[in-house]
């Protein structure tokens, strides 16, 4: 009865989504309430309102972080993807078999994933979308195609999830990215494959000598995110690692003349300025440690500091400005900043919530208790259940901080208490929710209603269950080895 009692508020969460009787902002701010009051009347450690305080405290400081990288992420996309202030136009078909099939290519796995990494939450859609209508196919699988654009989410919204994950298990966030790297290259090993079937049905096919090059790409792109995270962290790792691939893909298949040349620069211009200030910052290391120390704020131990002139988050936002004033569009920041905040309010919220009931959840040592019953009554085997609760929750929440919320500090207790990998198992469990997340309700209607299809989502469901089971292969795979402390 009391092991129920403690799983109250993942249950509260997950019923009120599940149900539709409430949206996800509201059912984080239910579950936050139900787990304070679970952890004050029957927590097993010591608990009272002054360790509550603390924990609501330190959950708002976690949640806080990520909050430019939202915010911030969205208002220079905004800015910087309209040279003209106007909104982005589709792409004009190109000529040829070939090149159709290169642009799908390119919108899917390159383009989608690089504007997915500088904002998050789906906006990444809108890119490759714009992109995939000027190949010409039907709404069925231009619906598939756009939420290819989320493959690479490990490393979206700046890698905000991956800081959020790493808080909540105690861990390293750049060691956090690069374990959970690993189990996104398995992921790509099964979803090519997929992509290529469904280009095929979709008439953009293409040969073996296209596939091994599309793989190569691939495996080049995760190279180069999996190398930039080692060296630069997960915030930037992506837009580092993707600009530049970007651009020579474009050079490669384009050949542009000179005119087309110099509007694309024009074009880039703002990323290029971003992702190189970012990246200097990053790797000299005099610059690294003055950006880092002044006016950092550390309240809390263990939990991530926040200095102001080295958070990507501020320089998104200063791009962002900058941005407009260059080109004239100095009038439309308030507007710009509006829409912003209308974009990303619920995710700043939804993560803070998530973030508070975490840190109750584990400072009350519910966490810790639960995950050692788990391991009483399955042992190691236990962790195999991780990619459908973590899942589930991602899938459900459209978004992997729930599901880090909720059980990471639980994972580590378990992965402790069986011996198992604990890198791996943190991983894991982060790399579930979010990969599960791609398939979310949230991004079902995004992507509909984008495409002018609105009422379609069990559509896009059905095209994309193959990537779907797939990806719950990939993990339930991982989650076996683990177990068998294989891996």
């Amino acid at each position: 009865m009391l092991y129920l009692l403690w799983s109250l508020p993942a249950i509260v969460v997950i019923g009120l989504v599940a149900s539709g009787k409430a949206d996800v902002l509201r059912a984080a701010l239910a579950g936050t309430l139900v787990a304070l009051g679970v952890a004050l009347l029957a927590a097993p450690g010591h608990f009272l309102w002054a360790e509550a305080s603390t924990a609501i405290l330190r959950g708002a400081w976690i949640g806080w972080i990520v909050v430019p990288y939202i915010l911030g992420g969205l208002l220079f996309w905004q800015i910087a993807s309209r040279p003209g202030g106007a909104a982005p136009e589709d792409e004009a078909a190109p000529a040829g078999a070939g090149a159709r099939r290169r642009l799908l290519f390119t919108a899917c796995f390159l383009v989608g994933p690089f504007a997915e990494s500088a904002t998050g939450f789906g906006v990444g859609i809108i890119g490759t979308m714009a992109l995939v209508r000027g190949v010409g196919v039907q709404t069925r699988y231009l619906l598939a195609f756009s939420l290819l654009s989320q493959t690479m989410i490990l490393w979206g919204a700046m890698g905000s999830g991956v800081i959020v994950g790493a808080a909540f298990a105690g861990a390293d966030a750049t060691a956090l990215a690069l374990h959970s790297s690993l189990f996104v290259a398995a992921l790509h090993v099964v979803w090519l494959p997929l992509f290529w079937r469904l280009a095929a049905r979709a008439g953009v096919s293409a040969g073996w000598r296209e596939h091994a090059s599309e793989a190569a790409w691939i495996a080049t792109g995760l190279a180069l995110a999996i190398g930039a995270t080692a060296w630069l962290g997960p915030e930037i790792a992506l837009l580092a690692a993707y600009g530049p691939l970007i651009v020579l893909r474009f050079l490669v298949d384009e050949r542009p003349h000179r005119q087309r040349l110099e509007d694309a620069t024009r074009r880039i211009l703002p990323f290029a300025a971003l992702i190189g200030g970012l990246v200097l910052s990053r790797s000299i290391r005099g610059l690294r440690e003055l950006l880092m120390e002044a006016g950092r704020l550390a309240p809390f131990p263990g939990a991530p500091a926040w200095s102001p002139l080295f958070h990507a988050g501020t320089w998104l936002v200063a791009g962002g400005i900058a941005t407009a004033l260059a080109r004239g569009h100095g009038a439309d920041l308030p507007r710009e900043m509006k829409a912003a905040w209308k974009t990303g309010r619920l995710a700043v919220l939804t993560i803070i919530l998530f973030s508070m009931m975490a840190e109750v959840l584990s400072v009350s040592g519910i966490a810790a208790a639960l995950a050692r019953g788990l391991s009483a009554a399955l042992g190691p085997s236990a962790v195999m259940m991780t990619p459908f609760l973590a899942g589930t929750f991602g899938a459900i929440t459209n978004s992997g901080n729930a599901a880090n919320g909720l059980f990471m500090a639980s994972q580590v207790t378990l992965a402790t208490a069986a011996g198992l990998n604990l890198p791996a198992v943190v991983a894991l469990q982060h790399i579930s929710g979010l990969t599960m997340s791609m398939f979310s309700p949230v991004r079902m209607a995004i992507v509909c209603s984008l495409a002018g299809a609105p009422g379609q989502e069990r559509l896009a469901y059905r095209m994309m269950l193959p990537f779907a089971a797939a990806a719950l292969m990939v993990l339930f795979g991982a989650a076996v080895l683990i177990a068998a402390a294989i891996i």
